[in-house]
C-alpha cells in the first residue's frame, strides 16, 4: 500500500466531496451524515477540521472564499486541487483493487478461544448474535430508506456491510450449535482443560522423548528429574479462571 500523505479515510471522503463542489466543513459533515457515509468512515467534527488543515498543508486542498451566514461566524470554503483530484483518484483505486489484512476484534477473541470455558463461550458467543441481529436490522432500515430513493451505486456500502453481518451471523450461530452439540473439534480437550486442568495432548512431556534419552537425569548422582532441563517441553497449566496456556 502507498505512504499517504494524509492517510486518514476521512481524508478521501473530504476530497470525494469538493470534487463535486467547493464546500466549507460544516456542509462536508451535514452531507456525509445525511449521506450515512458515517456508517464506513470515522466522522467527527474535530478530526474533520484536523483532516482540512493536513490537506491544505499538502496542497490537495485550497481555501476559496470566506462566507457568513446571518450571525454565524465566518466560514472558510474549500475546494479541491488538481494534485487533490489525482491523491483521490490513486488512493481510491487502490482501495478497491488491493486487499489488506484487517486485524479485526473477533478475530482475536476467536485465536485465544481456549481461554473461557466452552459453556461460557457458548454464552458470550450467544450475546453476540443477538448483537448482530441488532446491526443487521439497523443496516436493512437504511437500505429500506435509501434504495427506493436512490440508484444502488450510492448505497453499495451498506449492501456489502449487510452482507458481512449475515455471513457473521450465521457463522457464529454454526459455531454454537456445535460446541452446543458436542461435534466441535478438540472440545474434550478443551473442557478439560477448564475442570480437570490437564491436557492428555500437550500435558504429558514424557511421550515425545525417547526411552533412552538422559536429559531428564540428575548426573551428581541422585537420579531424580532437573527441572530446568525440561523447560523447553509445550506444556498447558490452569487454575480454575485464572488458568492460562503456556507453550514455549
Amino acid at each position: 500500500m502507498t505512504r499517504r500523505k494524509v492517510s486518514n479515510p476521512l481524508a478521501l471522503a473530504v476530497l470525494s466531496l469538493l470534487l463535486e463542489r467547493p464546500m466549507h466543513p460544516y456542509e462536508m459533515s451535514r452531507t456525509l451524515r445525511e449521506r450515512n457515509k458515517e456508517g464506513s468512515i470515522k466522522l467527527n467534527y474535530g478530526s474533520l477540521y484536523s483532516v482540512v488543515d493536513k490537506l491544505v498543508a499538502h496542497g490537495l486542498i485550497e481555501p476559496q472564499k470566506t462566507v457568513r451566514d446571518g450571525r454565524r461566524p465566518e466560514r472558510t470554503v474549500y475546494g479541491a486541487t488538481s494534485a487533490g483530484r489525482a491523491e483521490f483518484e490513486d488512493w481510491l483505486a487502490e482501495l478497491l483493487a488491493i486487499p489488506v489484512k484487517e486485524f479485526s476484534q473477533f478475530e482475536a477473541g476467536l485465536s485465544l478461544l481456549p481461554g473461557l470455558p466452552p459453556e461460557e463461550v457458548v454464552d458470550l458467543l450467544d450475546q453476540r448474535c443477538v448483537q448482530l441481529e441488532h446491526s443487521l436490522a439497523s443496516s436493512e432500515a437504511i437500505l429500506k430508506a435509501s434504495a427506493p430513493s436512490l440508484p444502488r451505486l450510492f448505497w453499495i456500502e451498506w449492501d456489502y456491510v449487510r452482507t458481512h453481518l449475515e455471513t457473521d451471523l450465521h457463522w457464529t450461530r454454526k459455531l454454537v450449535g456445535e460446541i452446543r452439540d458436542g461435534s466441535f473439534d478438540g472440545l474434550a480437550d478443551w473442557r478439560a482443560f477448564h475442570t480437570d486442568h490437564t491436557s492428555p495432548d500437550l500435558a504429558d512431556p514424557a511421550r515425545d522423548v525417547p526411552a533412552d534419552d538422559t536429559r531428564g537425569s540428575d548426573t551428581r548422582g541422585g537420579g531424580g528429574a532437573d527441572k530446568d532441563t525440561t523447560a523447553d517441553v509445550p506444556q498447558r497449566k490452569a487454575s480454575g479462571r485464572k488458568g492460562r496456556l503456556k507453550s514455549v
